[in-house]
């Protein structure tokens, strides 16, 4: 990453798309609560139309794939079994999923409805093709600031089209459409609305009778700064025709009750219909106060479990965390596609979700042999269970990993094809905290969104919603906008 000693790009630009960001949202709330832009690329990556479609195409499959694997509870139960044993916080979510499915002689039928709001997020390999990074099935977010972050790129080339055009990879491209915000929106309101719609109850008020409207919860963590990517979708959701209100774990702890029929309720709001889940991927989340990491609060996992027992669209339930961890993951890749029938996908949707997984080994003594005497070890990246950034091993500091890695945990972890995006061609300008920075080296991970509920799609789009490209130079590991190096980026697509 080099820095330019006088500013390629004239101040004036910097400071107005700075505050086009805040003033539309791109940013993060800072202690003060005042408002600190996100950082962003001055001008879109590239990439191969048909590249695009393809995974436009795929990425809803992927989406039917893990719906249907997470309502499959005697297969999450029997496949994480062992992973259960070796990593306490998955582990406990697997204790959650029998206490509210039962085991295979007791089965329970739950009572939620499963509302699957997904990222899959992607990485255009140099060798190997657009392969999966992972699969993100609970806080699954930032479906606004993507669609803003190509509304933003949009603003730019109208204002100042040769600022913009002197860093396109290719002259010859076309913005790809991005209506992840909106999207997300819509599929959020035909669960909320179709859960309402359920229950007759009707309010008598001054002699007339009005229906309840539909009420969307969102479960937030405490004073955190990522709210306004989480406010732009509760305005989408407002237009939609529904009341949002927000909520921490330990607020709803002693907020929550059952209605008539197994109708979630909140203090002071009433009737619940749709619940997203925006926290509860890490320990923390389910604290009462400080602790250690390898154990869980049980109040609030009780919490979640709560709303998981009553007639309410969830995203993410305990079934859909499981089918999206890494360990299942893992376990897909390695799969036959014929064994794909058993969730729905026909031959030829086996084989197109086959083609964008990487591939994945499981840590044993066998694999770790065949790693320290034969692998080329820059082609691997270790990864635990984690969300996030900070969960991943690379290079020669896998084998220092492995070597001190106790045999208990070794279910916990597993290896993966490490991905080498492209390059973008040409120089770009990142701009972070108002200073602009030429970066030599940007690649980019796609994230694409998809929406289900009760297993079918609920988009406009046949479950695909939209995407979000975060760039980072390529020297660094950790590409995340909110914690890590990433920058927010859009798509143009070229032929």
């Amino acid at each position: 990453m080099n820095s330019s000693t006088n500013p390629l790009i004239p101040a004036q630009i910097i400071e107005e798309a700075t505050q086009w960001a805040i003033m539309h949202g791109v940013a993060f709330r800072q202690a003060d609560n005042s408002a600190r832009h996100c950082p962003f690329s001055i001008a879109p990556i590239t990439m191969q139309r048909e590249v695009f479609q393809h995974l436009q195409k795929v990425t809803p499959l992927i989406t039917k794939l893990i719906n249907n694997v997470s309502e499959d509870h005697d297969f999450l139960q029997a496949q994480l079994a062992d992973v259960a044993k070796a990593d306490p916080f998955i582990g406990r979510l697997f204790s959650l999923h029998q206490q509210a499915h039962g085991d295979a002689a007791h089965r329970l039928l739950p009572a939620r409805k499963p509302l699957l709001l997904m990222r899959t997020d992607f990485m255009d390999d140099r060798q190997h093709g657009a392969k999966v990074i992972e699969f993100n099935g609970i806080a699954a977010g930032m479906a606004p600031f993507g669609q803003r972050g190509t509304e933003f790129h949009a603003f730019l080339r109208e204002q100042w089209p040769q600022v913009s055009a002197h860093f396109l990879d290719e002259s010859v491209s076309t913005p790809a459409e991005n209506h992840g915000l909106d999207q997300f929106a819509y599929g959020i309101s035909i669960a909320a609305k179709k859960v309402n719609a359920s229950f007759t109850t009707q309010v008598s008020l001054s002699h007339k009778v009005v229906e309840s409207k539909p009420t969307f919860l969102m479960v937030i963590q405490d004073n955190e700064d990522n709210v306004y990517d989480q406010h732009l979708l509760e305005v989408a959701l407002n237009k939609q025709g529904l009341r949002t209100v927000r909520r921490t774990f330990e607020q709803l702890s002693t907020q929550l009750s059952t209605g008539e029929n197994q109708r979630l309720v909140l203090d002071g709001v009433g009737a619940i219909d749709a619940v997203y889940l925006r926290a509860g991927y890490q320990y923390s989340d389910y604290y009462l106060a400080p602790g250690e990491e390898a154990i869980c609060c049980q109040t609030l996992s009780q919490t979640r479990l709560f709303i998981e027992q009553h007639y309410v669209a969830v995203n993410a339930t305990f079934s859909q965390q499981l089918a999206s961890s890494k360990t299942m993951q893992m376990l897909l890749t390695m799969m036959p596609a014929e064994d794909f029938a058993r969730w729905d996908l026909d031959l030829e949707q086996a084989r197109l979700v086959k083609s964008v997984l990487a591939d994945m080994k499981p840590i044993n003594q066998e694999t770790i042999n065949w790693f320290n005497s034969q692998a080329t070890k820059q082609e691997w990246v270790l990864k635990n269970q984690g969300e996030g950034g900070g969960h991943c091993v690379f290079g020669d500091d896998i084998v220092k990993k492995l070597e001190h890695l106790p045999t208990q945990e070794y279910d916990a972890w597993a290896l993966m094809l490490r991905l080498y995006p492209h390059e973008r061609e040409l120089p770009t300008i990142a701009v972070r905290d108002g200073v602009q920075t030429q970066i030599n080296d940007l690649v980019s991970e796609i994230g694409l969104f998809t929406a289900f509920y009760d297993g079918e799609p609920v988009t406009e789009m046949d479950g695909y919603a939209g995407y979000l490209i975060r760039s980072k130079p390529a020297s660094e590991n950790e590409g995340g906008i909110h914690s890590g190096k990433g920058i927010l980026d859009s798509l143009m697509l070229s032929n």
